[in-house]
């Protein structure tokens, strides 16, 4: 069973040329930082032409092969725990990125369950995975993971089951005033910065469940957090007065 894309042609490009050329020019915007040690990144998932350079600011430091499990927020169908996608593969207008069985089912063994209602129409994940196809040219195996209401602990537990590279998806504050969302969002990056996961607000994040999961683990294994990149949906173009909040931040040290 292959996913397919839903939001080509709306959150990114649909032709493939188009898209690889946009998201190769944000990546080689993208501050040159250190990539050793990152064992974790949480980037944003509006469309691109918003949230990209954000994004982007966190996936320049994936390394060239990776595995991944992807977490993030189910925003279409009500959800308790965590739902892993049963597909063989996920695809985008560049290709097919294949799910991997082995962590399924250490996903499986640790709680996780296989549903793929909430993954069916949501653009959290997929988002995510241009940037990670043009990244990580010389692999990539993916575990699509929608996070629902769940313990900061369940999510810390199964990160470290996998034993992963982790991406978690999430937006920042939304549809407030753009003066009054920055304010909001650097509470945010602190609690992040951090590793206060209990100072993540419900309305701060759309990824709440699976953000305060990360910085859970990131507490358990005193791994450095670090702030990449913080802005909002007013930086490129849109209105002050209704604006999403954007951010990236990197995991370091051994997870």
């Amino acid at each position: 069973m292959i996913r397919q894309p839903t939001v080509a042609g709306l959150f990114y490009p649909e032709d493939p040329s188009e898209l690889a050329g946009a998201v190769d020019a944000l990546l080689d915007l993208a501050e040159s930082r250190p990539a050793a040690d990152v064992s974790a990144l949480v980037a944003p998932h509006a469309g691109y032409t918003f949230s990209g350079a954000v994004a982007a600011s966190a996936f320049v430091l994936a390394p060239p092969a990776a595995r991944v499990v992807l977490l993030g927020p189910s925003h279409f169908v009500p959800l308790d725990g965590l739902a892993v996608s049963g597909a063989d593969a996920w695809a985008t207008p560049l290709g097919k990125v294949p799910v991997s069985d082995e962590m399924r089912r250490a996903a499986l063994e640790a709680g996780a369950a296989v549903d793929d209602a909430p993954h069916a129409q949501d653009h959290a994940l997929e988002v995510e995975l241009p940037f990670l196809q043009r990244a990580c040219p010389d692999g990539l195996e993916v575990l699509p993971v929608a996070v629902g209401h769940t313990q900061p602990e369940e999510v810390a537990e199964l990160i470290e089951t996998l034993g992963a590279l982790v991406v978690v998806s999430t937006d920042l504050s939304h549809y407030l005033d753009d003066a009054t969302a920055r304010q909001v969002d650097i509470k945010t990056a602190e609690a992040v910065v951090h590793r206060d996961a209990s100072a993540i607000g419900d309305n701060a994040v759309c990824g709440a469940f699976a953000l305060r999961g990360l910085v859970e683990h990131a507490r358990r294994r005193d791994l450095e957090v670090e702030l990449l990149d913080l802005g909002t949906s007013a930086d490129s173009g849109g209105g002050p007065e209704r604006v999403v909040g954007y951010g990236a931040f990197a995991l370091r040290g051994v997870a």
